[in-house]
């Protein structure tokens, strides 16, 4: 059934807590908050950080892996018309301060394991008025989380919050140069809640798998948002180790996956000395990344969980289209728009393609971000008369399908042919060795760019870069055929999982001049 959309998202969350009060919201171990506990932790923690100051329209930085303290911390600040700003859990001082400052945050709210991070922010940041820690701390001058629990200043009505106020600060990568501030409604974010659960029809009776870091917000809209306005239940798992997460999914009888295409990887190829049962596992939704086939098709066979592929940047709060849950999806495709969503393939004038053609994906709907914190140019060069530039090359069927071809800014130019790593990387994944692939161009001086592949292999497999070169050349133009190979014991990746090409890059002009073709592993 559809969520039950309000103006805004503590108005959501306390409608269901009053409709299911007994149902279970949180699972994380042996702990376990029905609703009616959830929304009274809380109301109470909302009450706490009133009277620290907290009010509308401030900035509430949180540093949680997925635990109870970040959906509590994250619906406390909703419930007094604050603006969350989440933090990502593996930066450092530096890129956590940066943040914090350039969002303003005044109150920042965090674990004890990240104490040292904490505390140089703490001293880096002359703008935060309150440091909030859970857990046992040396650090000075910070409030503890729990005693904030227990204090009883009585909790405040919760701020109607209108629909245009800015719920979440998502700061994105930052791969082209410092992160940008992605002001996302309440408006943006129950929209792509309510139209995704349309989709793939979530209802109170599931059980969402969580270990999407909610400091993202793929997992924050899907394994946290949803759930919760939803009248499910959330599993959380604070991260991703895959012996862990199938015995949790097994154990806790989920329903619902979410996660992105390397850890459907990494589970497909792990060794057990059992099968897991996931029969009750619905739905394995992935996104964040392109789907190789060959996995999507791999973990169905062994899990026999039906896969579903989606696609959205942060911007879109983020999902943007989902494949059908019947048989009419197209493996391989990131499937059709959500209800209400509007997409179009265009060129670099932006004038839509023929069908079947290449282009830029434009995105436009409630779900579009309200735009770019204290930055109006770049909001301006990204949203252009209500669409959305997502920078993702993509092409649309006669039946609406979308595929992505790759990042516009990871296309790769040989001789002034275009070459989209991703084409390169489906090839190389039909090799029974390989476990990953990332495809990046790397400069030469007469054809401007040359194909080069990053593979990781198997546990137990052998290979040779001449051999995936070989095989490339079976199937692929020349001179969209990678020029060199490199085997690394595992390809670097994002807290969520997503392949980073660019330390990829930085790693190959470090090694200039050696071609990495060569060798086994």
């Amino acid at each position: 059934m559809p969520v039950d959309v309000t103006d805004n998202l503590t108005g959501c969350f306390r409608a269901t807590a009053a409709r299911y009060p007994q149902r279970s919201a949180v699972r994380y171990g042996d702990q376990v908050f029905t609703f009616a506990q959830l929304a009274e932790t809380v109301a109470a923690f909302a009450g706490s950080l009133a009277d620290l100051g907290v009010e509308r329209g401030q900035r509430v930085a949180i540093q949680f892996p997925n635990c109870p303290q970040f959906v509590i911390a994250y619906f406390a600040a909703q419930h007094l018309g604050a603006t969350v700003v989440p933090l990502h859990c593996l930066q450092g001082p530096e890129e956590i301060g940066y943040v914090v400052a350039d969002a303003e945050a005044e109150t920042l709210i965090g674990l004890n394991v990240f104490g040292p991070c904490l505390g140089a922010v703490h001293k880096s940041c002359p703008g935060l008025k309150n440091v909030i820690v859970s857990g046992e701390t040396e650090l000075e001058g910070v409030r503890s989380f729990e005693n904030l629990l227990q204090a009883t200043p009585g909790p405040p009505d919760p701020f109607p919050a209108s629909k245009d106020d800015v719920a979440v600060l998502i700061y994105t990568s930052g791969t082209t140069g410092r992160p940008k501030g992605a002001m996302l409604t309440h408006d943006n974010l129950l929209f792509d809640a309510q139209a995704c659960s349309e989709v793939i029809h979530f209802d109170k009776d599931d059980v969402f798998g969580s270990v999407l870091p909610f400091f993202h917000s793929f997992g924050a809209t899907v394994c946290m948002i949803i759930p919760l306005i939803a009248g499910a239940e959330a599993v959380l798992i604070p991260k991703f180790a895959p012996l862990s997460v199938l015995e949790t999914l097994e154990s806790a009888r989920c329903t619902i996956f979410a996660g992105v295409p390397s850890m459907y990887a990494v589970m497909l190829q792990m060794k057990s000395d059992r099968e897991f049962d996931l029969s009750n596992l619905r739905c394995g939704v992935s996104g964040g990344a392109p789907l190789p086939v060959e996995v999507m098709l791999g973990f169905e066979e062994r899990y026999g969980v039906h896969m579903v592929e989606g696609y959205g940047p942060t911007e879109a709060s983020p999902v943007v289209s989902v494949n059908p849950m019947d048989a009419s999806r197209k493996i391989g495709s990131i499937g059709l728009p959500l209800p209400g969503v509007e997409c179009r393939i265009v060129d670099d004038e932006l004038g839509d393609v023929p069908l079947g053609e290449a282009g830029e994906l434009l995105v436009r709907g409630r779900n579009v971000m309200k735009g770019y914190w204290k930055d109006p140019q770049r909001t301006a060069e990204t949203i252009r008369d209500g669409w959305l530039l997502t920078g993702d090359v993509a092409t649309m069927d006669e039946d609406g399908f979308m595929r992505i071809v790759d990042r516009k800014k990871d296309m790769i130019i040989v001789g002034g042919m275009n070459v989209y790593p991703r084409e390169v990387e489906d090839v190389i994944y039909r090799i029974d060795q390989v476990a990953e692939t990332a495809v990046i161009g790397v400069p030469n001086r007469l054809r401007g760019e040359d194909v080069k592949a990053f593979i990781a292999c198997k546990e137990d497999g052998r290979l040779g870069a001449e051999a995936v070169i070989e095989h490339c050349k079976q199937y692929l133009a020349n001179y969209k055929v990678p020029r060199s190979v490199e085997f690394l014991p595992e390809l670097p990746r994002s807290a969520i999982g997503k392949i980073l090409k660019r330390v990829l890059r930085e790693q190959a002009a470090i090694a200039t001049g050696n071609n990495g073709a060569t060798g086994d592993v």
